[in-house]
């Protein structure tokens, strides 16, 4: 999506070789435009695949993720990294390891907003080693849901997470590849799917 990588050279941030800061317009403050942009792309990839239920973690899938539910006339659902006093019982649990944070965190989401006759689609902001998307599917598995496809965000396409989700047999669309964060350039790898390579 040309759009996202413009916006990936204009304002994102390289802090090493494995983590690009896009706090300005993705996990911080937010770009609503380009999300709108990002739900059209999304939805029209997906398009035809079934999908009753888009689901992401909190909080930096909740935008992207609603955008791409509003297009796709579907709920959005997000899994909950936080205790809390009103979502105690009757619930999918599922840790999850963040690569950018360096730590482990577990995700809930409440048994009555997942069900067996679910199709989800997946967003996530980033794809790494792919622990984030997988813990997801695993949480719609648990419901006995099935998983429609997986689509990111920004892709590091320099380490394993896609390698990991297409050998599980899922669906992977991202919106940009970043080939190497090297030298603080941000260099982009080739569009796999054909299918946004005009946004």
């Amino acid at each position: 999506m040309k759009q996202l990588e413009q916006k990936i050279l204009e304002e994102g941030i390289v802090l090493n070789e494995n983590v690009l800061k896009v706090d300005s317009f993705l996990n911080h403050q937010v770009d609503p435009q380009l999300m709108f942009s990002m739900g059209q792309a999304f939805a029209a990839f997906f398009e035809g695949k079934g999908i009753t239920k888009v689901i992401t973690l909190e909080s930096s899938g909740i935008a992207p993720a609603v955008m791409t539910a509003l297009q796709m006339n579907v709920p959005l659902l997000f899994a909950r990294k936080r205790k809390s006093l009103t979502l105690k019982d009757d619930l999918y649990t599922e840790k999850i390891y963040s690569f950018t944070k360096q730590e482990e965190s577990e995700v809930t989401v409440s048994r009555k907003f997942l069900e067996a006759k679910d199709r989800v689609l997946i967003i996530d902001d980033f794809l790494a080693n792919g622990d984030a998307a997988l813990g997801l599917a695993r949480i719609a598995e648990q419901a006995g849901a099935s998983v429609a496809g997986i689509g990111i965000v920004i892709e590091k396409a320099f380490q394993p997470g896609r390698n990991k989700l297409i050998e599980l047999g899922y669906l992977v669309h991202s919106l940009a590849r970043v080939a190497s964060l090297t030298g603080g350039k941000v260099t982009f790898a080739p569009d796999l799917s054909g299918a946004d390579s005009s946004n």
